[in-house]
């Protein structure tokens, strides 16, 4: 047995600390992707958030962004506990397969943003190439 300390003893102190009372670094976006018949449909919790200041782009074909503005908080008082994350949001998505950008439709209804999106259509295995 060695009387060396522990290299990591500071480091594994430290993570103890964040994930004792909710680590900032687990304040993810909760998402959904479902992938339907026709449509990649995903769903993003944003709680209270102002649907104007939620922005979704299609990069390419098979990845989404969502951006989300500053939660407004106007309470009075002083806050016991505070678990709702009111920073900016921003999650990016790869989808299970292509969509095609026409179409899409995107909803926000009780904190929940929801993105339906077409499958392109045709086989997706490509482009059959002869050889001579």
């Amino acid at each position: 047995m060695s009387d060396r300390p522990n290299p990591f003893s500071e480091i594994e102190q430290l993570i103890d600390e964040f994930t004792q009372f909710g680590s900032p670094l687990d304040r993810s976006v909760a998402v959904d992707v479902i992938d339907a018949d026709d449509d990649i449909v995903v769903a993003v919790d944003l709680p209270g958030r102002d649907p104007d200041g939620i922005d979704v782009k299609l990069a390419d074909n098979r990845t989404l962004h969502v951006e989300a503005g500053t939660l407004a908080t106007d309470h009075e008082g002083r806050y016991v506990t505070r678990e709702r994350p009111t920073d900016a949001i921003e999650r990016t998505v790869q989808l299970p397969a292509a969509v095609d950008e026409e179409g899409t439709e995107a909803s926000y209804d009780r904190g929940v943003l929801t993105v339906r999106l077409p499958k392109l259509t045709g086989s997706g295995d490509g482009t059959e190439i002869p050889v001579n």
